[in-house]
């Protein structure tokens, strides 16, 4: 009879997560592949788990900069440089959404007004009052 593996396993349960390596890491490795010889780069990316397409993207970093082509890009979105611009943008979306309302609701009316129109329903102008 077969076992099952155990789902209890840690190992196969987490999510590996992205590798980031430091500038001063990538310094290191390119400068041991640099003087090493063409069989031990394979030997030093394979001990420290790397592949040969991260240290082909690392000499062209340096080949463009130093260390700072060498840092980690931060994702995300940038900060904002003008702390009112929150309130400017919050305002912008309330103002479009109010818009959009207002279109709606004058496309509303004027179907009323042809719905009366064809019923014969007389309807009070906004400048006479309504009688009751």
């Amino acid at each position: 009879m077969a076992t099952q593996p155990k789902t209890s396993d840690k190992e196969t349960l987490e999510k590996p997560g992205r590798r980031r390596f430091t500038a001063a890491f990538k310094q290191a490795i390119l400068e041991k592949t640099d003087n090493a010889e063409p069989g031990e780069i394979g030997a030093i990316l394979r001990k420290h788990g790397l592949y040969s397409s991260l240290l082909t993207d690392w000499r062209r970093a340096r080949d463009r900069g130093t260390v700072v082509a060498l840092t980690p890009k931060k994702r995300g979105p940038k900060p904002k440089a003008d702390p009112k611009q929150d309130e400017v943008d919050r305002l912008r979306r309330e103002l479009a959404q109010v818009k959009r309302k207002l279109e709606v609701a004058e496309l509303i009316i004027g179907v009323q007004r042809k719905v009366s129109r064809i019923l014969g329903i007389e309807l009070a102008t906004p400048d006479e009052p309504e009688e009751r």
